[in-house]
Formats: structure tokens, C-alpha cells, sequence
């Protein structure tokens, strides 16, 4: 009897600690981090992405800022969480420009994470405090080149999309600046605002609004088109800088061994999510949209991921940008 009784308890033991099946996922909340302060074009994304998310998985998806050293922190973070689908990570090019500017780099993008799928694609901005003196893309880099000593501009850290594009202004300008790095782009562009640095560049999601309130000074958007979102401003290769492109995209992770049939969940949640009206609109309001079904797959952001990474691995050892 006492024996039995002993089965029982620990055939209940058991039952309590094994992972629970795929197909029960998710019973419980999800975690999705975010890698940069609250506020910035990233967190903007994972809100707007998470609600239409959660929606279809029936357990909320809840974001966490983890913001640091240009999103190592986050993305080390999540890439040690159980592999359980409750801890996901979404990002930008980073995770493909990472490998290249960290020497110690603690988890490999292209090895430690399970892929989700792309979200969006997001061209970015060339903005000034208000009342800076430039009043064209011509002007600034005169200025920029004239004032290389007095002139500052913001970035969201090492690795961010903001400092990746100022450094590709930088080196196509071939003039150097004061760098000043912020936890993230929303408090970069809170300074911007109040006048405190003079200059940065950030993705439409972050700058739209300040652009159309005219808080801000505005000198091109860094894609191929223009924007319809923003159909003045020109882009940096009509305002003067040939061949001046630079497209942010985002991403959702998961811990690597995440079970396929988890990620596959999480995967459907998104291409459902993307297909969401209200996120539609707002992507639109902010200069960027949803990418197609057929790119919001593991299989079609593995294949991007490398790419990203084999290109900008050169442009980051010539340019001479490490960090420990």
C-alpha cells in the first residue's frame, strides 16, 4: 500500500515537472523582449506586433526592455532562456552586424537562436535638433565638415541602428564627429528635441511624428523610394549622397531547441499579426510595412540573417569599429 502510494506521488511529481507538450503552448504569459529603451522605433514595433500576437495565442504577450551595450545584453538573454516558446526576442540588423563589432560577443546570432520570422522593413531618417543652422542635406555636411569639433550626434549605443547609419553618414562624408551613445533611441531623441545634441539618424517609426509636428529638422530618408508617409522629404540620393541606403528590418527569436512545433505557433501568430488592419495602418503612419507572408518565416529570415551578416562584416572591419 505504502509502495502504491509512493507511485502515486511521484508518477504526480513527474507529471508537475515535465516540460508541458507543444500542443498545450501557451498556457501561460510570453515574455517578448525588446533590446533598447522604452520609447524607440523597436519597443514601437513589439507593441504594435503584440497585441494582434497575443490575440491569436490566447495568453498575453508582454514586452520587457532589457537595454545595453547595442542589444548584446538582451540578445544574450534571451539566447540563455529555457527553450520553452515564453522568452522570445525581437530585433533588428543588429543580430547581423553584432558578430562583426564585438570581440567577445557571448552568443552567435546564426547559431544560438531559432528563427520566427521578419516582421517589417523600415528605411530610416537624417534629422537635426530644430534649430540647426543646415537647412539641406548640402548644407549639413558643409557644416558638419566645417564644425567636426563642436558638432554632436546621438546614437542608441554601439551596434544600434542609429549608430550603424551614422557611421555609414560618417565614413561616406569621410568626416568624424563627437559620438554621444544613448540606452536607446527614445531617449536619444528626447535630447534631440530639447536641443541637448544636434544630430542623428533614426528609423521612420521613431521620427515620423516629430517630422509631420515639425520638432524636428529633416534632411532624407535613406531608401531607394520615398516615403509615402513622408512624401517632401527626398531621399539621401536626391538630396546629394549617392548611393546613401540603409533599410532596418526586425525580427522575432526564440532560445535555440525551441520545439518546431512551438516556433511554427509563434510563426503563425506573426504572419496573422502582420495581416492585422490596425497594425497595417500604423506601419503605414510610421513609413514602414509589413513584409509578405512568404518572408515572415524561419526558413526566409535564416537565409536574410546570413546575408546581412556576410555583407556588413567587411563594411564594419574597414570602418574599424570593435568593441569588447
Amino acid at each position: 500500500m505504502v509502495a502504491t502510494l509512493l507511485g502515486i506521488v511521484v508518477s504526480v511529481v513527474l507529471s508537475t515537472a515535465a516540460p508541458v507538450p507543444a500542443q498545450e503552448y501557451p498556457n501561460k504569459v510570453i515574455t517578448m523582449i525588446v533590446p533598447f529603451a522604452a520609447g524607440g522605433p523597436t519597443d514601437t514595433v513589439a507593441r504594435l506586433i503584440g497585441a494582434p500576437m497575443s490575440k491569436t495565442l490566447g495568453q498575453q504577450v508582454i514586452v520587457e526592455n532589457v537595454g545595453g551595450a547595442g542589444g548584446t545584453i538582451a540578445g544574450n538573454r534571451a539566447a540563455k532562456s529555457a527553450p520553452d516558446g515564453y522568452t522570445i526576442l525581437i530585433h533588428h540588423i543588429g543580430m547581423s552586424t553584432a558578430p562583426a563589432l564585438y570581440r567577445k560577443l557571448p552568443y552567435k546570432p546564426l547559431e544560438d537562436f531559432e528563427y520566427i520570422g521578419l516582421i517589417n522593413e523600415v528605411p530610416m531618417t537624417l534629422v537635426a535638433k530644430k534649430d540647426f543652422p543646415a537647412k539641406d542635406l548640402k548644407e549639413l555636411i558643409a557644416y558638419v565638415k566645417a564644425n567636426k569639433g563642436k558638432v554632436n550626434y546621438a546614437n542608441a549605443g554601439l551596434g544600434a541602428a542609429s549608430h550603424l547609419c551614422g557611421m555609414l553618414f560618417m565614413t561616406a562624408i569621410q568626416t568624424d564627429v563627437t559620438t554621444i551613445p544613448y540606452s536607446g533611441t527614445g531617449p536619444a531623441m528626447n535630447d534631440l528635441l530639447g536641443g541637448q545634441v544636434d544630430f542623428m539618424c533614426d528609423q521612420t517609426t521613431n521620427t515620423t511624428s516629430q517630422i509631420k509636428a515639425e520638432k524636428i529638422k529633416v534632411y532624407g530618408v535613406t531608401s531607394k523610394k520615398r516615403v509615402p508617409s513622408l512624401p517632401n522629404v527626398p531621399t539621401m540620393d536626391e538630396a546629394g549622397l549617392k548611393g546613401f541606403e540603409v533599410s532596418i528590418w526586425h525580427a522575432l527569436y526564440a532560445p535555440k531547441g525551441t520545439p518546431k512545433p512551438v516556433i511554427a505557433k509563434l510563426t503563425k501568430a506573426l504572419q496573422v499579426a502582420l495581416k492585422d488592419t490596425n497594425v497595417k495602418l500604423r506601419f503605414a503612419e510610421l513609413g514602414s510595412e509589413p513584409v509578405a507572408e512568404n518572408r515572415a518565416t524561419p526558413e526566409a529570415h535564416r537565409a536574410l540573417l546570413k546575408s546581412e551578416t556576410d555583407r556588413w562584416a567587411p563594411i564594419i572591419k574597414k570602418a574599424g569599429v570593435y568593441a569588447d
